[in-house]
């Protein structure tokens, strides 16, 4: 599909609407507040074109954001995200105005979905698409995901150390599995391949055993035709597509088997099989965000098994690459023993999207993250910093001055996690009352998540805002050559700087200081759409400095369609903000310095800086 006949699809869907299977969708919702001429049509579709997202106004689009959430783990909300809508909306205020985030993972359960074999439970799909609709009014896209982990918490007894996620009561019990235990297991994810009732429920699952695949796949049409259903127009636009399956895994392999060829043989026609459900319920405008063999991409060897849908083909545009990646050797805490450094994860995410660039489509990496407490949590602010300088380029900051245009497409990416209720959950362990769980996740020890309420009940960080709320091109008018961001976090009381600006370009230097910077260079498209990048708290309109091809500011003036540098709110009326740059011509080469780090520069200054940005990027963007 063409750029232009992408931005003629967007205003199209604008215009006409949706059909469901179930008849005429609501009609369309009012404009999101802060809404600007261009972002309804912008937010008409999402797709998949040349390697990248793409929205209705054929700009690339990068997803950055979180998981909502690990609550769905558990039974005290019913399997719900959110204890109420109004949790919700205030979640997803926070999570774009604190957590500088566009996108989320919206985990749903299959359990609650189906508590009855073949019955589908109204009342949960209701309050899940209404706390799913509190974040599309916030302006923020959103993905679901049939959540799973060790198969199902019906695997495990009431002493159990550990439990589990995802299919109902009735499907364990038609397996009669045998007494679940994972023998000596410092992890809980070591109850995927040792624990031989979650080995054997998975494999059945895969094989369609006592008909539990196709009895998922009834279910989860049935979820998405509801979900269209019950959205507005507007809303169901800014579903982005649908994640069918967590972190897969065969249980066991057949005699002959290897993990490559269950992926051929298994994993892929389950997913043409969803893809097909999809269809049936509306949703064939939206990829399928496939998940390869959770352990292809494993950094410890003994783990690591060949995979990443490489016998698939190309699946682009219908499918989306989607990977997760967790430093199993950071969190072991053996196998790493200090902390990450600059470029630490660089290979790690060129591999995904070598990947995805092989199989005709671009990536998410659906899941990242790093323990916030307990023995390795203090590797957490340069692990989970050395994540996303490698989303934004797989250049690490040492190289990327003299070498941008191997930058390669920024990575879109949703942290785990988002919990508002962290360190106050109250629930019974697979439904012990003797074992209630209050502190961290409330799961398996885990305690990721990036946010709690404090005694307010506001919404607070649990993580460094400078890490977290970052410079990122959400939407590039034409296509983006190269990207970096500083983000100057911290690591206890020391500033975290991987990417300084090099001594060759002194006023560049000057003018940063000790700052947070970005720099984003691209190929405009012709358009007069903007092209946008998400402006983090750190960067207040009176603190924020522009040096680019297309002029130079201290202070960006509001948006109007003759400002070539701007800034406005982002659609959803939550107070985040973004930078608007409109350049002209078609090819044509731009670059933007964004800093928090001018005090008031001189025009003398902003000149040099602008002078030597341009020496610099002719001589290094071919």
């Amino acid at each position: 599909m063409s750029k232009l006949r992408a931005r003629l699809l967007g205003v199209l869907v604008l215009l006409t609407g949706f059909l469901t299977a179930a008849g005429i969708q609501p009609a369309a919702a009012a404009p999101l507040p802060d809404s600007l001429w261009f972002d309804e049509s912008a937010a008409a579709t999402l797709t998949v074109e040349d390697g990248r997202f793409t929205d209705g106004l054929g700009r690339e689009v990068v997803l950055r954001g979180y998981n909502v959430s690990g609550e769905t783990k558990l039974e005290e909300n019913s399997g719900l995200p959110f204890a109420s809508v109004a949790d919700a909306k205030k979640s997803a205020t926070a999570l774009r105005a604190l957590g500088g985030g566009n996108a989320v993972r919206f985990l749903l359960s299959w359990a609650q979905a189906e508590p009855v074999r073949g019955q589908v439970d109204t009342t949960y799909l209701a309050a899940a698409t209404a706390q799913i609709g509190a974040f599309l009014d916030a302006g923020i896209r959103v993905y679901p995901d049939f959540h799973q982990d060790l198969y199902s918490r019906y695997l495990f007894n009431s002493g159990s150390w550990y439990t589990g996620d995802g299919a109902p009561k009735w499907a364990v019990e038609a397996g009669n599995y045998p007494q679940e235990s994972c023998g000596i297991c410092l992890f809980w994810g070591q109850n995927i391949t040792q624990n031989q009732a979650v080995t054997k429920a998975s494999y059945d699952f895969w094989h369609n055993t006592y008909g539990l695949q196709d009895a998922f796949l009834t279910t989860a049409q049935a979820t998405m035709a509801y979900v269209k259903q019950h959205l507005t127009t507007t809303q169901f636009a800014n579903l982005v597509g649908f994640d069918p399956f967590n972190e897969p895994h065969a249980g066991t392999y057949d005699s002959g088997q290897t993990s490559r060829t269950w992926e051929r043989d298994v994993l892929w026609p389950f997913y043409v099989k969803f893809r097909a459900r999809m269809d049936a319920a509306g949703w064939q405008a939206k990829p399928a965000f496939v998940e390869p063999n959770l352990f292809w991409n494993a950094n410890i060897s003994s783990q690591k098994q060949e995979g990443g849908l490489l016998d698939a083909g190309t699946i682009g545009p219908r499918y989306v690459f989607n990977t997760h990646f967790y430093d199993q050797k950071a969190i072991s805490g053996i196998l790493m023993w200090g902390k990450a450094g600059d470029g630490q994860y660089a290979t790690d995410f060129g591999t995904v999207r070598d990947r995805a660039s092989a199989a005709g489509t671009t990536a998410i990496i659906s899941e990242f993250g790093h323990p916030l407490a307990g023995s390795v949590s203090d590797k957490a602010p340069t692990v989970l910093k050395a994540m996303y300088q490698a989303f934004d380029s797989r250049q690490p900051g040492a190289s990327w001055w003299s070498n941008p245009s191997a930058s390669g497409p920024v990575l879109s990416a949703t942290q785990w996690q988002w919990d508002i209720y962290n360190g106050r959950h109250h629930e019974l362990m697979n439904d012990n009352p003797d074992k209630v769980l209050t502190t961290g996740d409330a799961w398996n020890d885990e305690d990721l998540s990036a946010v709690r309420l404090n005694d307010s009940g506001t919404v607070v960080l649990r993580q460094d805002a400078r890490l977290l709320d970052r410079v990122y091109p959400s939407a590039t008018a034409g296509t983006a050559v190269a990207f970096t961001y500083e983000d100057r976090s911290r690591d206890g009381s020391t500033a975290l700087t991987w990417n300084p600006v090099p001594s060759s370009l002194p006023n560049v230097s000057q003018l940063v200081g000790s700052g947070q910077y970005s720099l984003l260079i691209w190929r405009s498209d012709g358009t007069s759409v903007p092209t946008e990048l998400h402006l983090p708290a750190s960067f207040p309109t009176s603190s924020t400095t522009v040096v680019s091809d297309l002029g130079t500011t201290a202070t960006p003036p509001s948006y109007t369609r003759t400002t070539p540098i701007a800034v406005a709110p982002e659609p959803g009326g939550t107070g985040s903000r973004r930078l608007l740059l409109t350049a002209a011509g078609s090819g044509t080469l731009h670059y933007a310095l964004v800093t928090n780090g001018a005090t008031a520069p001189s025009a003398t200054l902003l000149n040099a800086a602008r002078t030597e940005l341009a020496s610099w990027v002719a001589s290094e963007i071919n």
